[in-house]
Order: C-alpha cells, then structure tokens, then sequence
C-alpha cells in the first residue's frame, strides 16, 4: 500500500492528473481539483494516496491533507459511489467545505458534481451523515472558485486522524477550540477531552 508520496510534480494533464517524480520514479495521480489548480511544475509536493488495484488496472489518487484521504475513503465506501464520483464530489471545494456539507445534508451541493446524480448524492448524506462529525457552520454550501481559495487544511485535523481518530471524533473534538490557537495546543487540549 502506497500511503503518500512526495516528490516534484513533474507534469499536469487532463482534468485533474498529474505525475509526480520521486527520485527518478514518476507516479501517475487523479486529484481533487482545488489540489490540481494549487500545483505548478517544478515544486515539491505531498501527497496521501488512495491506491485501487482492480483487476485490469492500478490507479492512485492523490490528496494534499489526511483530512481530504479519509474523506475520500469514506465517499467511495458508499454504495455507487466509486473514486471517480469521490474525486468529482472533492472538487467542488476544500475538504472541510465538502464534510461540512455532507453534515449538513446538502443533497443540492454534493449532486453538483460530475457524475454524480440526486439519488447518489441522497445516499451519500444517509451514509455519511453520522460518520463525518458535526456540521462547522449551518446553511448551504458555496462552491469555491478553482484557485479562488488557498488550500487550506487544518493540521490539527490531521494530526489527530494520524494518531488513529475517525474523522468524526476529531471533528467533535476540535468543535470547541479556538483555531486562533496553535496547532500544538488545538491537539493537546483535544486530547485532554
């Protein structure tokens, strides 16, 4: 299992495809299309993976946070719902916007997504409601201009999943920390919960 990769983003192509060379080696990756758009050639990047091995095909897809993976992972779990319908749904914004609006049970924002129809999107909500932690703000869910927002991920979010919380109980219990608060002592103090 190949879990992040990082290395120098060697080429873009397509929608949202790049490749990634790390010492000498380029990896071919799907990614979400906020990470695609945030990306120049030449830099350095990181990258958690997701790795489906089918049995005429091995295909990566690539997240710029842990947060944006789990998600992931949680969407194609879902009945109908397989990595080219996830990493559309991830498109349509930053990672906690996408969570956010599933907590919410924004039918209209999920089915926006290429691919992915009213039915999908109504059993992505029934199925992942409970799973993704609590909404973080009410109401409906925008979506983000590509290169409009700055990827922005909650290192504090990640650490917790990487010390082994569901994606729903670091949610809960990052929920009544101030993020103005440095990420060491948002984790710390989650912790203490």
């Amino acid at each position: 299992m190949i879990s992040h990769i990082k290395g120098v983003v060697e080429e873009k192509f397509g929608i949202n495809g790049l490749i990634v060379d790390v010492g000498g080696v380029g990896y071919e990756m799907m990614v979400p299309a906020l990470d695609f758009e945030g990306v120049n050639l030449g830099e350095k990047g990181k990258y958690y993976t997701y790795h489906q091995v089918r049995e005429n095909a091995e295909e990566l897809y690539g997240f710029s946070s842990l947060m944006a993976k789990k998600l992931f992972e949680l969407l194609i779990s879902v009945q109908g719902v397989g990595p080219k319908a996830g990493i559309a749904i991830m498109s349509l914004a930053e990672a906690e916007e996408v969570r956010n609006a599933i907590a919410n049970g924004d039918i209209a924002f999920i089915s926006k997504a290429s691919g992915v129809g009213k039915k999908s999107a109504e059993r992505v909500i029934v199925d992942l409601k409970d799973k993704v932690g609590i909404p973080s703000r009410y109401g409906a869910t925008e979506i983000t201009k590509i290169g409009a927002v700055e990827n922005e991920t909650d290192e504090a979010l990640d650490a917790l999943m990487a010390l082994g919380f569901t994606l729903k109980e670091a949610t809960l219990a990052l929920s009544k920390i101030d993020k103005a608060l440095p990420v060491e002592e948002r984790v710390k103090l989650a912790l203490k919960k």
